[in-house]
């Protein structure tokens, strides 16, 4: 990649652990009581504001408590409590097919398993690693998401561009106990400085006028 500057190991982690204890308190940002909750409401996150996931969630959860009973829901009914979140009807239908699976062959349990969570519909390695994380308290790997993605380029710690290779690479380096909240203190130094067009450089704890000057900047056009 032209132009991109990766970051050596001993800076990456540096920069990470700068990052960890700037937002410590750095959490999920979906609203949940239940692993069915979760899922249901990670499937329906996708490319979709949290504030609008968390806006159709209370009805949601209100009606459907179990596997069973979204397993068992009318598609129509179903999409029509989510429609204000994109791709309401084909995220219906994962719903509705994912629940089943787990009615019929978990019991009714959301899987603990990565491989069983990837087998089913609407949940790939984000999802998976997400309700692993969150419902289970089980950290097998980094859910990476659009915020992961792109600070893990400005940043220089991947010059990956797909999901599961920036994972691979990011956890072999990153220190474990790091792996749990590194997608939430993206997301947050994401919204409060990185931010997706003008980052605000001048303000960020590694960034040029840092006394760190450790992010490279990759990607950046001009700052403030």
């Amino acid at each position: 990649m032209k132009g991109f500057t990766l970051l050596d190991r001993g800076k990456a982690r540096q920069a990470v652990e700068l990052l960890e204890q700037e937002y410590k308190d750095s959490k999920y940002y979906l609203n949940f009581k239940t692993p069915i909750d979760l899922l249901v409401a990670a499937i329906l996150s996708a490319q979709t504001r949290d504030e609008v996931t968390n806006s159709v969630t209370p009805e949601l959860f209100k009606k459907y408590k179990t596997a069973s009973d979204y397993a068992n829901a009318k598609p129509d009914e179903l999409a029509k409590l989510i429609s204000r979140v994109t791709f309401f009807g084909n995220k219906a239908k994962s719903i509705i097919k994912a629940c089943t699976i787990i009615n019929e062959k978990y019991k009714g349990q959301v899987p603990r398993k990565m491989e069983e969570l990837l087998e089913l519909p609407g949940v790939g390695r984000k999802t998976a690693n997400t309700i692993l994380i969150n419902a289970y308290g089980i950290v097998e790997g980094i859910p990476v998401d659009t915020w992961v993605i792109k600070l893990s380029g400005r940043i220089g710690l991947s010059k990956e561009s797909d999901p599961d290779k920036i994972e691979t690479e990011l956890t072999s380096y990153i220190d474990r106990k790091y792996w749990k909240n590194i997608t939430y203190v993206f997301k947050n130094h994401g919204k409060k400085i990185c931010q997706s067009q003008t980052p605000v450089c001048s303000k960020c704890l590694i960034g040029p006028n840092s006394s760190h000057r450790l992010c490279p900047q990759n990607g950046v056009s001009k700052s403030k």
